[in-house]
């Protein structure tokens, strides 16, 4: 179980770090381009998972941090109860440190800063951060386990 929290904490402190380093260095709305399609700029996201609900007049902040809270503690009960299950585990704490940085972001700023931006050409998909790349990598270990069950429950 340490070991799986630890993982966390790493994906917490690496999207903090990097959060960091870009507020340090951008102000809001500013983008260097490093290649023909992956840009640096700092947005805000006052919303969940590409801005949904960014417009809706601050109840969201509360609603996504209350969910973000009760899926955290979910999750590190699932690890407790499922240890063993090394690709599962890997998964669920790979999203609880991503669910935990964007918490940490929304409690002390208000938004969650996403600065990475992947494009070709004018077609951009939208800005996100560490914290959300850990996300949909755990969710593909959550797949990818879920798919390794399914083939041995159609063993047996």
């Amino acid at each position: 179980m340490r070991n799986w929290l630890a993982l966390s904490a790493l994906v917490i402190a690496l999207d903090l770090y990097t959060k960091h380093l870009i507020q340090g260095a951008f102000m809001y709305g500013d983008s260097l381009t490093i290649n023909s399609y992956f840009d640096l700029v700092r947005y805000h996201n006052e919303g969940a998972a590409f801005s949904f609900l960014a417009k809706a007049g601050g109840w969201q902040k509360w609603f996504f941090s209350i969910i973000s809270m009760v899926a955290i503690v979910v999750m590190v009960y699932l690890i407790k109860k499922h240890r063993v299950e090394k690709l599962f585990c890997c998964g669920l704490a790979l999203v609880i440190g991503g669910a935990a940085g964007n918490l940490y972001d929304r409690f002390t700023l208000g938004y969650v800063v996403d600065f990475l931006s992947v494009h070709y050409q004018n077609h951009y998909w939208p800005a996100f951060n560490v914290a959300d790349s850990a996300i949909c990598l755990g969710v593909g270990l959550l797949l990818l386990d879920s798919f390794k069950l399914d083939s041995i429950k159609k063993q047996k």
